[in-house]
Order: structure tokens, then C-alpha cells, then sequence
């Protein structure tokens, strides 16, 4: 009978034992489980990160345009550290757009190598703003894109401020936000950066996106002019209203910088968008 109790004891004890190593083994694969897609930190979104992940990649990305002029451009954030900005230059590369900050919680570490060093090679450069609708208002995020490094001055040299509204990296694609609401927030950005800076804001962003998000809104295409973001061997069709872009975003897998551009028209066309 001792060894009956014994042997019922130690069996008792085992599964106890198995019991509570199941969950936390269970636990441990779902934290390792690749499937399960982890939201990126804030502030590391750039611009143009969710165009792959939505609208995929033409057959041709980077392919001739259907303009007869275009001139080659750039845009960075932090990830690209400190750019070769001389390498871009030689390679035909006259301008480019430098991310200033994101929400009301985050500015560009690199910045300051970025902005200048692309003007110190002659670059026409400005800066664009990674929006969060969902963190705070439209013009609160203006104001801080303003305060630091979106501002704009008449030097000939500096573009106008971007609107870079896009998919959602860290949550719900149109940042919980109604068409309405969304228009409504866009409006309310770039009415207060052209309050701040006499400058209408471009907007960046992709046809798929501002179609899902905004209604297809036509509410800013004879004021703002369009960055387009399409990965193709054309542009394909533009958000309504805007019958023309001002700007292609056409690769993320270009060569010393990844995301490379086309603005539409020659060296003169950009200076006259920097001279407003």
C-alpha cells in the first residue's frame, strides 16, 4: 500500500508539472510564430513604406516614363544615416526631400546631414512629414512639421513642406478615421503649414490609398501639388481631380539611395516650384 500511495504520488506531481510547462511553452511559440506581424516602433515609418506591401511591384519598376523630361530625384529619413550625397549628384540625382518628423513625437536623427549635405552638392532640396491622423490634430502636426525643419524660405533652393499620407504602419489603415474625417484632417494640415509659411503643401501618397481613405476626395487637387507613389513603369491613374503629378515616386530599390523620383519636367520646373 506505501508503494500504491508512492508511485500515485509522484505521477500526481508530474503531470502538475506538465500542466504548468504546457502554456508557457505554448506562450513561447506564439511569441516566436513568424506569421505574426509585429507593428514597427513609432517613428521609424519613411515614406513609400506600405506601397509594396498594398500595391505591389509593376513589371518594370523604374521604367521609362511617358514624359519626355524628367528630372531625377530622392527622399531619406533615418535610415539612410548619412547619405552620399556627391554619389547621388554625379549619378544625375538634383534633388531631394528629407523627412523633418512624424506625428508630434519624433524627429529625424539624421537630419541634419541630410538636409545640409544634399544642399552643400547643389541639391534643391525640402522636407516631408510622415503624418499619424490618429495621434493628433492636422494643424498641431503642421505646426510641429514647421518648428522643426519643414519651414520654408525664398532662397530658390528650398521646395515646399510634404504631406506624406499613406497607409497606417502602425495600426488600422486609414487611422480609424471616415473619409470625412480624413479630408477633414488633410484640410486642416495644410490650410495651417500655408498659414506658417505662405506655401500650399504637397501631398504625397498613392492612388489605391487616398481612393480607400479620402472618398477619392478632389478637395485639394487645384491647390496642392501631387508626389504620386506607384512602383511601375508608369503612374497609372492619379487620385481625382489632379490631372497631372508634380512627382513620381517610381522605386524603393534604386541605386546608393533606394526611393527614387521623377519630377515632372526639367532642372527649370523644380526651381520654380522651390521659388513658389
Amino acid at each position: 500500500m506505501r508503494v500504491h500511495r508512492s508511485g500515485t504520488t509522484l505521477a500526481g506531481a508530474a503531470v502538475a508539472a506538465l500542466t504548468l510547462l504546457i502554456p508557457l511553452a505554448a506562450s513561447a511559440g506564439a511569441a516566436q510564430d513568424p506569421g505574426v506581424r509585429q507593428a514597427p516602433p513609432r517613428g521609424s515609418a519613411s515614406m513609400g513604406m506600405g506601397v509594396l506591401a498594398h500595391d505591389g511591384r509593376g513589371s518594370a519598376p523604374g521604367g521609362a516614363s511617358a514624359q519626355a523630361v524628367q528630372t531625377e530625384g530622392v527622399d531619406v529619413s533615418s535610415h539612410q544615416g548619412n547619405v552620399a550625397w556627391s554619389t547621388l549628384w554625379n549619378s544625375g540625382v538634383k534633388w531631394a526631400y528629407v523627412k523633418a518628423t512624424e506625428g508630434t513625437y519624433y524627429k529625424n536623427t539624421s537630419f541634419n546631414q541630410q538636409y545640409t549635405g544634399s544642399y552643400n552638392v547643389g541639391m534643391i532640396r525640402g522636407t516631408y512629414h510622415f503624418a499619424t491622423p490618429d495621434t493628433t490634430t492636422g494643424a498641431a502636426q503642421a505646426d510641429y512639421f514647421v518648428n522643426n525643419g519643414g519651414g520654408w524660405s525664398p532662397d530658390g533652393r528650398t521646395l515646399p513642406g510634404v504631406l506624406d499620407i499613406e497607409w497606417n504602419p502602425y495600426g488600422a489603415t486609414c487611422y480609424g478615421k471616415t473619409q470625412a474625417g480624413m479630408v477633414t484632417w488633410i484640410r486642416d494640415f495644410v490650410n495651417r503649414y500655408k498659414a506658417r509659411t505662405g506655401r500650399d503643401a504637397v501631398i504625397y501618397t498613392a492612388t489605391s490609398w487616398w481612393t480607400q481613405c479620402t472618398g477619392n476626395s478632389s478637395a485639394f487637387a487645384t491647390t496642392n501639388p501631387l508626389w504620386i507613389a506607384r512602383y511601375a513603369a508608369s503612374v497609372g491613374e492619379l487620385p481625382a481631380g489632379w490631372q497631372y503629378y508634380t512627382m513620381w515616386q517610381y522605386t524603393s530599390s534604386g541605386p546608393t539611395v533606394g526611393d527614387h523620383n521623377h519630377f515632372n519636367g526639367d532642372l527649370s520646373r523644380v526651381q520654380a516650384l522651390a521659388n513658389g
